[in-house]
């Protein structure tokens, strides 16, 4: 008898196993079929430190873009991203390695700076003693970045010239901060061999200073930035101002460059500071489809993401459609180029 009810017992103990089992395989069907049908797509996007203003940005426009499976239609209240896609932002030291992640295919897509990206493709700057990047290509022009150089109060810089002797920072080897650094430098006569060098990220930078271990860093950012306002917020720092005969003739001769300014009340107690500027684009390489770009182009700038953008971060402000191409001397992409030519905002 015992033996029978034991059998009773082990016989429905396997049938609950094999019910759940089954729900759980149906479910997975129901799933993954579904995500077939929406044809599923990771994307990675390559920014910069987490304490700059790419990571921040890069996260926005992958909820911007993103649309996974299961999600409620844009017409409902939904998402209006790309059917079936997951993006992801990525740290990266900025825009060299994310131009170099793109060619190499460790990134889908990457934020760079305006000046690195023409310097890639044609083979000038910090690219001249490489193969000229051909296939790079450009989704959009996204918003101006400022360039930001840093002082410790109390270190006694109150100029560039001042920067002689003292420990400073023009950002790690791979980033286009560093690069922006020692251009504007050698406007103003310096070099690297002028001062004490530290190879720091905007991370690191913050720590440094903190600890009084650093007198300046140089960091290229749509403002605010977060490594920026951290030390404000505490009265750590000032920022220099970079202005004058030098840098306009600088500008003249860099036509990536403009003239710019960081409002006064940006950074806690600072006041408005000259300064120069470039431009962030998203870059793809060009063999990622033409449909994926395409859709992703026009989720970018598809009216209902707006809000998205407005409310994301203060650069996502700056972020339009009626700007998408200014500044691009590098090739659209070609979905990219398709949804411009649609809306009209480009023509044969």
């Amino acid at each position: 008898m015992e033996y029978q009810e034991d059998r009773v017992i082990t016989f429905v103990k396997s049938a609950k196993r094999l019910a759940l089992i089954g729900f759980c395989l149906t479910l997975a069907v129901l799933y993954f079929g579904s995500a077939v049908a929406q044809n599923i797509y990771f994307l990675r996007i390559g920014t910069g430190s987490s304490s700059g203003t790419y990571y921040p940005i890069g996260t926005l426009l992958a909820s911007v873009i993103s649309n996974p499976p299961g999600s409620r239609d844009c017409d409902d209240g939904g998402s209006c991203g790309v059917p079936g896609l997951i993006a992801t932002a990525q740290t990266t030291h900025g825009s060299i390695e994310n131009i170099n992640g793109v060619t190499k295919g460790y990134f889908d897509t990457a934020l760079a700076q305006s000046d690195t990206i023409a310097a890639a493709y044609n083979g000038t700057g910090v690219f001249a003693k490489k193969k000229p990047v051909k296939s790079l290509r450009v989704i959009a022009n996204l918003y101006p970045e400022d360039v930001h150089l840093v002082v410790r109060r109390g270190a006694g810089i109150k100029n560039i010239a001042d920067l002689k002797g003292k420990r400073v920072s023009i950002d790690v080897p791979g980033s286009g901060t560093r690069e922006n650094a020692k251009e504007i430098l050698a406007a103003y006569g310096l070099s690297v061999k002028d001062f004490e060098a530290v190879a720091a990220n905007p991370d690191k930078s913050v720590t440094l200073m903190n600890a009084d271990k650093l007198d300046a860093f140089f960091l290229v950012a749509g403002y605010p930035v977060t490594a920026v306002s951290e030390l404000a917020d505490v009265g750590k720092i000032e920022l220099l101002p970079i202005s004058g005969e030098n840098a306009k003739k600088f500008v003249d001769n860099h036509g990536y460059y403009s003239v710019s300014q960081i409002p006064a009340g940006t950074y806690q107690d600072l006041d408005t500071v000259p300064t120069l500027a470039v431009s962030t684009q998203w870059i793809v390489s060009e063999h990622v489809s033409e449909e994926v770009v395409y859709e992703i182009t026009r989720a970018l700038w598809h009216p209902r993401n707006r809000h998205l953008l407005d409310r994301g971060h203060a650069k996502g402000l700056l972020i339009h459609q009626e700007t998408a191409l200014k500044g691009v001397s590098t090739p659209l992409h070609p979905g990219a180029e398709r949804y411009y030519k649609e809306i009209g905002i480009l023509t044969d």
